[in-house]
């Protein structure tokens, strides 16, 4: 018996690439917004479109699992309708961001509805939300938690070792780990260690040296480098999964190497500025140097850089995200914050640069240059966020899985330009990646089977309210093993 397959959208004449292959001369057929086969001379209809890559390589619509849209602490930032908007300009079909518990909070409920109501039809493309922690309940690790993953599909969250009105005591650390491990959720850690920074933040101020380059002074690699081995630590201790978020220095990634080569299920995540941009920027002139201030913050010299690399192209890093935290230059309640009656102080700079546009296109730059290979690429952009993040139907072209695709121009094709913000479609006054040279950018992208960008056509066509919430589900990711450091077991 033959059945007749009446597709909606056939992709011909690209290279489609996962994270475990590189495969030519296949179609991809998409109907009601699914991969439903990829094959050769596939059936056509007359309402079926054909899209011709024309020989560019088409990679899985981008996953970006660390992004801070329209939250209270970046009032000049990205909305969800911006923020969104420029990440499918990029190439990326799914997000997911942060709802953020302050210290004053005692139940975490209605922070996620009034979150949720905030994106609900203000997204171009899909997301998902984590969970900030700054006041870990009894009551929030026993009842909220297990709600969040079972009812809202949350099934991540994210704790910091620094910052005075978000930093968690170890043992927090250690009582959110229980909670965590009980659910299978992941939990991310900004690792680096409070005390060092405070103390040298005080000192410098003392000295006058507050201008923004002493930011990344005040926040040296051993204040990372200490609170990812302890991070590690206090994971192992519990048995318990972690991803390292933003990691910058070459030893904590050796950290992470190591912890992985001991079988631990040790996860690390790096982001693009850590990878093409140095402390330098941070001494340019009339306070343009807030621009570039991020913690953990850029490194001295490209060694550093390189082994950032080096830690994407050897598997220790698993996810590569924007970590998009931007605030605005030029406008009041943005990054001039740091500037008081003339004075720069850098402690007063808001954290954080654009990125979520840019994230995929430097990537990819870094394949062009044989830093990576293609399927470094995939897998650290695409695949293993959604593997992570709990989001089985995206990351990789397969049958059944969301027709999210990025289609690149084929080599040639794509005359090369260097990167002015004019060109972006964020919210934001500048971008730290003005002037770099491109030589290629998502030609499309597709969102569950509508192409939502069109670079040589009408450029954004995807609509405002795209996107769909996802619930999403536990890791598929190694989690824990069952292995203790003695006989002493984390309460059950």
């Amino acid at each position: 018996m033959t059945v007749k397959m009446e597709l909606d959208l056939v992709v011909r004449n690209g290279i489609i690439v996962n994270a475990s292959d590189i495969i030519e001369n296949q179609e991809i057929g998409i109907k009601d917004g699914k991969i439903v086969c990829i094959g050769t001379q596939l059936p056509l209809t007359p309402s079926t479109s054909i899209l011709d890559a024309e020989g560019g390589y088409i990679t899985p619509g981008g996953v970006d699992s660390h992004v801070h849209l329209e939250q209270p602490n970046t009032p000049q930032g990205d909305t969800w309708e911006t923020g969104t908007r420029s990440a499918v300009c990029g190439g990326t079909t799914t997000v997911i961001a942060f709802v953020s518990q302050a210290r004053e909070h005692e139940s975490l409920l209605p922070l996620v509805e009034e979150y949720r109501i905030r994106a609900k039809g203000n997204s171009y493309c899909d997301y998902g939300l984590h969970l900030i922690l700054t006041n870990p309940t009894p009551s929030i690790l026993q009842d909220e938690i297990p709600l969040l993953a079972r009812d809202e599909g949350i099934t991540s969250v994210k704790l910091y070792m620094t910052y005075d009105q978000m930093k968690l005591r170890d043992r927090e650390i250690l009582d959110i780990l229980i909670a965590s491990r009980k659910l299978g959720m992941t939990t991310m850690i900004h690792a680096e260690n409070h005390d060092m920074i405070d103390l040298i933040i005080e000192t410098l101020e003392a000295q006058g040296k507050t201008e923004p380059y002493y930011h990344a002074v005040s926040r040296p690699m051993i204040a990372e480098n200490e609170a990812t081995y302890r991070a590690i630590s206090l994971a192992e201790l519990m048995d318990a999964p972690i991803l390292l978020v933003h990691v910058s220095s070459p030893v904590a990634t050796q950290h992470i190497r190591d912890a992985q080569t001991r079988l631990l299920p040790i996860y690390g995540e790096t982001c693009p500025q850590y990878l093409w941009l140095l402390a330098e920027r941070l001494k340019e002139p009339h306070f343009h140097g807030a621009k570039a201030v991020c913690s953990p913050p850029l490194r001295e010299t490209s060694e550093e850089t390189d082994a950032i690399w080096r830690g994407i192209a050897n598997g220790t890093f698993t996810t590569f995200s924007s970590d998009h935290a931007a605030s605005k230059f030029h406008v009041e309640g943005g990054k001039k914050l740091g500037l008081i009656d003339g004075k720069p102080f850098f402690k007063k700079i808001p954290n954080g640069l654009p990125g979520l546009e840019t994230r995929l296109p430097l990537l990819f730059k870094g394949v062009l240059e044989g830093r990576i290979h293609l399927q470094d690429f995939v897998r650290v952009a695409c695949s293993n966020p959604a593997k992570l993040y709990g989001l089985p139907q995206k990351g990789a072209i397969l049958p059944g899985r969301d027709a999210d695709l990025c289609i690149w121009y084929p080599s040639g094709k794509m005359k090369s330009f260097q990167l002015s913000n004019s060109m972006l479609h964020h919210d934001i006054d500048y971008t730290p990646y003005e002037e770099m040279e491109i030589a290629n950018w998502p030609r499309y992208t597709i969102l569950r089977g509508q192409i939502v960008w069109d670079r040589d056509g009408e450029g954004l066509l995807g609509k405002m309210g795209n996107g769909k919430y996802i619930k999403r589900i536990g890791s598929s990711l190694p989690g824990p093993r069952n292995v203790f450091v003695n006989e002493w077991r984390p309460p059950c």
